[in-house]
């Protein structure tokens, strides 16, 4: 048993190290389906097998999340004009609620970064924040659904169910209300001009973000809701229901973060953030029906 823990811990060490210098070398990975490579190597090295009942568990899922990124990807063709200023209307609303007269990524960027806010000089504290929370979408949600399959399947599949569906309600919203972020309204002239800089710390120490097998077809106006507020909702609100710790609050403090990097780096209107808990939200409860139609413990034990 000792034994087994010694080359356990070992494993699972040199996995980290790889992992570690595999975002900095050739960058953090962006892809579901390269994360999911990436935790069937820790599962391979927690159980020290070759879980080959990760991949049978895994595909369909992740095939569900190559086809939403194909169709995220093709949405800004099917020929509906992108709303511009609708957005700014609603964020100029949510900013009189405190006293602004601006939309917030506006008041955000003058405020914190003023005339620096393009390339390196003078980067804060909170630049490396936004940059890290930034990144920080593309591997959370999937990284709990690799820690939850090591733990509990039950559990995986029904994290996994909320996941997926969440991506697919962002979907339908980028379909039926396609919108212009707030950096191409600024291009567009309807706002003043402002910076997109959600990378700009993480390029600053030369850090990527790479596309290891398919990391979907990009959309410029797939921004109604946030996806990235999204997942940071669902995460706080599924470790909430779940979690029985006074503690488990501050993870409020996650969507908090996300929503502040978005509109401070110019990538989304609070409005598309708040949109994006709405959605997490109904996610949930789709989840929560789900599970009470095919319960997940007899899904994976059918017998």
């Amino acid at each position: 048993m000792t034994e087994r823990v010694s080359r356990r811990a070992l494993a699972v060490t040199a996995y980290a190290v790889a992992l570690l210098l595999w975002c900095w070398l050739i960058g953090i990975p962006n892809d579901p389906i390269g994360v999911a490579l990436w935790l069937w190597l820790l599962a391979i090295c927690w159980r020290l097998d070759w879980s080959w009942q990760f991949p049978k568990d895994w595909w369909p899922w992740l095939l569900a999340l190559a086809v939403y990124g194909l169709l995220r990807g093709i949405t800004d063709d099917i020929g509906f004009t992108p709303h511009e200023v609708w957005p700014i209307r609603a964020d100029e609303w949510l900013a009189r609620l405190w006293g602004g007269d601006v939309v917030p990524t506006v008041s955000l960027q003058r405020h914190l970064c003023a005339d620096h806010c393009v390339g390196f000089d003078q980067l804060r504290w909170y630049d490396y924040l936004t940059s890290a929370t930034y990144a920080s979408h593309f591997l959370a949600g999937l990284g709990i659904a690799g820690i939850l399959w090591l733990r509990d399947r039950g559990e995986w599949l029904r994290w996994i169910r909320r996941y997926v569906t969440l991506s697919y309600l962002a979907l339908l919203g980028y379909i039926v209300f396609p919108m212009a972020p707030p950096w191409m309204a600024a291009e567009h002239g309807l706002i003043p001009p402002i910076a997109r800089m959600s990378s700009r710390a993480f390029a600053h120490l030369g850090i990527e973000r790479t596309t290891i097998i398919f990391g979907g077809l990009p959309n410029k106006t797939a921004a109604m809701p946030s996806l990235h507020c999204g997942f940071t909702f669902l995460i706080t609100f599924y470790a909430i229901q779940r979690l029985r710790t006074p503690w488990r609050f501050l993870l409020l403090l996650y969507p908090v973060a996300m929503a502040f990097s978005l509109v401070y780096s110019g990538e989304h209107y609070l409005i598309d953030a708040i949109m994006g808990g709405v959605a997490a939200t109904l996610a949930l409860l789709i989840g929560a029906w789900w599970d009470r139609w095919r319960p997940p413990e007899r899904v994976l034990n059918p017998g």
